[in-house]
């Protein structure tokens, strides 16, 4: 009796640790999609993700990053390794409900995720599924509808939102089911470059003024030297992971792997190759400005 009272404080002690440290750990994650004649996808993957972070991933198309994304609240499971989301195992069938409700995932194409004619009962289908009284429903769309600009919205029709109003709304419906964690799997791909802002801006104010943690699938570099760190995948591997700084000052790494890099990193790499003493990492214009000014005063 005293032996299983102490081993069953022990393990709500390590959760507590768990979720001080990390909100995600991925460890050793293999997949396949056909557990008999493919080969994985995923191969050895292990990665941890603190509660907070702004994460984005990058990588060429067929390189793992959407089928990491999906293990990450359970659509997919290991084929071999683990996954963890707040200490919970995403192989434990009975945690599938509350590991989707700490982590909210966000697809390319918004159409695909709203269910409801009006701006505001979309976003009230999550909260409603989660048996949510009427008076807090209410409340928590009010609320995600704030939190993404669209609160002027919610009686409009769906169909009549811009592509950047729609993914908004997606956002919105995760939101509203009061997630720790924010997955997008390439959310801004079909947007312009104004709806490409509205949605990047609103991430970076749910990160920075709500904590929740944001993880960003992207091909758009430019949104990835906005993320706190960013991990590089290749042929279901990590290949750098780091602040936007490290990963984007290795241009030659990623020029060999066929990858870009920020255009403001790419004209320093290529004045550097010209001669000129400029630093590594830059990865905005007013940096690029502020260098190329310092020379120009010399």
């Amino acid at each position: 009796m005293w032996f299983d009272c102490n081993l069953a404080k022990f393990r709500l002690i390590r959760v507590c640790v768990f979720i001080m440290n990390k909100f995600l750990e991925v460890q050793n994650l293999l997949f396949k999609y056909n557990e008999e004649n493919s080969s994985n996808v995923l191969k050895d993957i292990s990665l941890e993700v603190k509660k907070g972070e702004f994460l984005a991933i990058v990588g060429h198309n067929g390189c793992g990053k959407s089928t990491l994304a999906k293990h990450l609240n359970a659509i997919l499971l290991p084929s071999g390794g683990k996954v963890y989301v707040g200490g919970i195992d995403t192989l434990e069938e009975s945690q599938l409900y509350e590991i989707r409700r700490r982590v909210g995932l966000v697809l390319q194409n918004p159409d695909n995720q709203i269910v409801a004619s009006i701006v505001e009962e979309d976003v009230a289908f999550g909260p409603e599924n989660l048996g949510i009284q009427s008076d807090e429903i209410r409340e928590r769309v009010d609320n995600a509808l704030k939190a993404v600009d669209m609160y002027e919205f919610k009686s409009n029709a769906t169909y009549k939102l811009s592509g950047g109003q729609k993914q908004r709304l997606a956002i919105a419906g995760i939101i509203a089911m009061h997630p720790d964690c924010i997955v997008l799997d390439e959310p801004t791909a079909m947007l312009d470059p104004c709806g490409r802002e509205e949605v990047i801006s609103t991430l970076k104010k749910l990160n920075e003024n709500d904590n929740i943690t944001i993880i960003l699938i992207t091909h758009y570099m430019e949104e990835a030297a906005l993320a706190s760190r960013v991990i590089v995948m290749n042929d279901g591997h990590i290949l750098i992971d780091g602040t936007p700084k490290d990963v984007f000052s290795k241009v030659n790494i990623l020029h060999k792997y066929g990858l870009s890099v920020p255009q403001s990193t790419e004209f320093m790499y290529k004045l550097r190759m010209r001669g000129l003493s400029l630093p590594l990492g830059i990865i905005d214009e007013d940096e690029c400005i502020n260098e190329i000014t310092k020379i120009l005063r010399e």
